[in-house]
């Protein structure tokens, strides 16, 4: 059996999960088990169906108010017990920040490995053997994860595709109790607030990020206007943030985000190693840089010596005569 957490908000799923239900299909398909979906939270029946539509072959729904929210005690003790009440090779989860926690929290109470932002996924000689990125992706390694199970793993957002749902597919939907009870629970969640009409860096497909050559936080709304004209998020280097011009939760980069848009426009990005390993595997990178020997430049797919004063709002006036 291969298990696949189904990370979802109020009901909505993080489209991740759907990318580590392919993933888990292709192990499930070579190894010749079946794809179970966990699907854990409040008033989430639906999403038990839909997992099997997009390629589960059935789903186990713990459905209770004490999992309406993400915490990590009670989800951690549900997926260890499946995990222990069954015959489990390998737990594939997204790579997002809840998953990434989830993950690690349970390997470590099962005693067993965990490779994280798996790239790609496969099995031989009847193992799973993984490949991920490593030295800001000079390289890809191969992990074999031996004898120990189940095989933990997260998959790196936007390295999978989606299967489309398929509403002909059916397979059994198992319910089951919470395994904790409230009082069981040290930590309450009194609210969430999100940004409005934003899009995240995770989901972003376009960003437009700054760093230390915008001279200061008066930069960044030059370069959220480009952001918002392309439909796309805005980021910013760890100089950028370290300065306290923007909020960390904008830092692309080892320490801050990991991204992988189809398009990532650094604007007075040098090009550090650690900021790099955030954004090195972007489809096509955009550098705008006034110091022509900035390492950004050995990256990028295109690049512009000139100063960004000058061309991001050139390049957002021409964008928006493009859309008219």
């Amino acid at each position: 059996m291969i298990l696949t957490w189904i990370e979802q908000r109020d009901g909505n799923v993080d489209t991740i999960s759907w990318e580590a239900v392919t993933a888990g299909r292709q192990i499930a398909d070579e190894l010749g088990g079946e794809l179970v979906a966990l699907v854990l939270g409040a008033g989430v029946d639906g999403l038990a169906n839909e997992a099997i539509q997009r390629g589960a072959d059935k789903a186990v729904l713990v459905n209770d108010a004490s999992l309406a929210q993400f915490r990590l005690k009670p989800y951690a003790a549900t997926v260890q017990h499946v995990i222990e009440s069954h015959d489990v090779k390998a737990v594939v989860m997204g790579a997002s920040s809840s998953g990434l926690e989830l993950s690690a929290y349970v390997a470590a109470k099962l005693g067993v490995g965990l490779a994280a932002d798996c790239t790609d996924v496969a099995v031989e000689g009847g193992k799973v053997v993984i490949s991920r990125p490593a030295l800001i992706g000079n390289l890809v390694v191969k992990v074999n994860f031996g004898e120990a199970t189940p095989n933990m793993l997260t998959v790196r957002r936007r390295i999978f595709p989606v299967m489309e749902a398929d509403e002909s597919r059916r397979g059994d939907v198992v319910s089951m109790n919470a395994v904790l009870g409230a009082g069981d629970i040290s930590t309450e969640i009194k609210g969430l607030e999100a940004a409005e009409n934003t899009i995240t860096l995770a989901n972003a497909r376009i960003i437009a990020s700054g760093g230390r050559g915008l001279g200061g936080p008066e930069g960044f709304p030059m370069m959220q206007a480009l952001a918002d004209t392309l439909g796309g998020a805005l980021g910013a280097s760890r100089a950028a943030v370290d300065a306290g011009w923007i909020p960390y939760e904008y830092q692309v980069g080892q320490t801050g985000k990991t991204v992988q848009p189809d398009l990532y426009i650094a604007c007075a990005i040098s090009g550090a190693i650690q900021h790099l390993a955030g954004m090195k595997t972007s489809k096509v990178i955009v550098a705008i840089n006034k110091d022509p020997d900035a390492p950004i430049f050995k990256y990028a797919h295109y690049g512009i010596v000139g100063d960004i004063f000058d061309y991001v709002p050139a390049l957002t006036a021409e964008f928006k005569k493009a859309q008219k």
